[in-house]
């Protein structure tokens, strides 16, 4: 099996849609010989923030020497994205490789009375014998959806760790604050630190009930920890931040957005945890290191060129709630282009009056993907807010027309889909209009 028949095979494993439990990726996992079992987890969930986050740890633990697995999802412009250590993705070969080893054992399972795995359980296992593999110090893995019943949750991590909790996939974890964050809080498991940053009213019990049950020591981040913003610029921000027995200044985050100020005291209260509990030693240098190296496409991620470009993957109302604030703090002398395409089952509505109102034009466009649906409907919706809004189907020349719309000294803002979002920074790339 060469690459491009394994994509081609896990598109296909896609007809099984979300299918949540761990009754098959435990059964996978066991025929693999279980190969979670060796690896230094740190287990990452959460609504938004969760990759962000994971982006900083790994970075740091990368600067102190250390082999480091990553997991994400989804990807960008790579399938091999996903699966990444020191930040290098898995080599294309290794990955057909490791599918080809895997795929003989779906009949089994079958044969054996199990449902068939969905794609994001083979990718976990991918990820998982891969690191194994290659024997990696250490592994961030993030939650793919949910927490309690999500494929990642077969790790008995080193820490747990939540981001944050807000409405999303409703229709899988639950109706309210209090039901989504009983099944992130699912991630927490017996006598592992918990290190979290939710501070909603319904959800924080939820996880200090959980702590509780389990006897995990839970560290809050708001209690923790307290930074103090130097400055702010487009190439990043710097700060000050006081952690348990030590203060770190002028800490360098080229990241924009202050939601980033919250994930990197997450990040180093982990890194402070890992230290305490399990005798890591992360230096000052090697946190300085780690954090200017950090790299998180797609999430207001700037383009030089005039005008300024930002693409951003703001895929649900909390992370467009985060974009607006960006807009509004660090964007405000500009007149803002804004294109937009999103999917059928997101709250198009929600969206839209939260960003159309910030544009002087609006330009929407459909997302590459089969759940596109009534993509039109944005611009609809868009004109209630905007006396300028045009629909373009293809991407690329959404953002051509973006651009030729803006001034030189304007912001030409590309959100929504990550399908989307994905096709419009590699047009981007390809007529370099910014850099990786």
């Amino acid at each position: 099996m060469n690459y491009q028949q394994a994509i081609d095979k896990m598109h296909q494993l896609t007809k099984f849609g979300f299918n949540l439990g761990l009754q098959r990726i435990e059964r996978l996992l066991e025929l693999l010989g279980n190969p979670e079992k060796d690896l230094k987890v740190i287990h990452v969930g959460g609504t938004n923030g969760k990759g962000s986050t994971s982006a900083i740890l790994a970075s740091v633990l990368k600067a102190t020497g250390l082999q480091v697995g990553v997991f994400t999802s989804p990807h960008l412009h790579e399938y091999t994205e996903r699966i990444k250590i020191n930040g290098i993705d898995i080599p294309q070969e290794e990955f057909a490789e490791l599918l080809s080893k895997i795929m003989p054992l779906f009949t089994q399972m079958v044969n054996e009375g199990y449902e068939h795995p969905t794609e994001f359980e083979v990718n976990t296992a991918m990820a998982l014998l891969y690191f194994h593999r290659r024997r990696v110090d250490i592994v961030v893995l993030e939650v793919g959806l949910g927490g309690a019943i999500d494929s990642t949750n077969v790790v008995d991590p080193l820490i747990s760790v939540l981001t944050n909790v807000s409405l999303e996939h409703m229709d899988y974890l639950g109706d309210t604050i209090g039901e989504i964050a009983t099944v992130k809080a699912g991630i927490i498991k017996k006598k592992r630190p918990v290190v979290t940053a939710i501070d909603h009213p319904e959800a924080l019990p939820v996880v200090k009930a959980k702590c509780v049950q389990e006897d995990a020591p839970l560290y809050i981040v708001q209690e923790e920890t307290a930074i103090s913003v130097k400055s702010k610029s487009l190439m990043g921000q710097t700060f000050d931040i006081k952690l348990p027995g030590r203060a770190i200044a002028d800490l360098q985050l080229p990241l924009l957005g202050e939601h980033q100020l919250l994930n990197s005291a997450t990040a180093l209260l982990v890194l402070h945890t890992l230290e305490e509990y399990y005798g890591y030693k992360i230096g000052e240098d090697q946190i300085r290191v780690g954090f200017k190296g950090v790299k998180w496409p797609a999430r207001m991620e700037l383009f030089s060129s005039n005008p300024t470009i930002m693409i951003d993957g703001a895929h649900n109302t909390a992370g467009v709630e985060v974009l607006v604030e960006a807009l509004k703090e660090s964007f405000s002398d500009k007149e803002i282009v804004l294109v937009m395409g999103m999917l059928a089952d997101k709250e198009r509505e929600k969206v839209v009056a939260m960003l159309a109102p910030l544009a002087k034009k609006i330009i929407v466009t459909k997302p590459n993907s089969p759940r596109a649906g009534q993509w039109q409907e944005l611009a609809s919706f868009a004109s209630q807010y905007c006396s300028q809004v045009e629909v373009i189907e293809e991407i690329h020349q959404a953002v051509e027309q973006g651009i030729a719309a803006a001034n030189r000294d304007d912001l030409v803002c590309i959100t929504g889909s990550l399908y989307m979002v994905a096709e419009a920074r590699q047009f981007l790339l390809d007529n370099k209009l910014g850099a990786e």
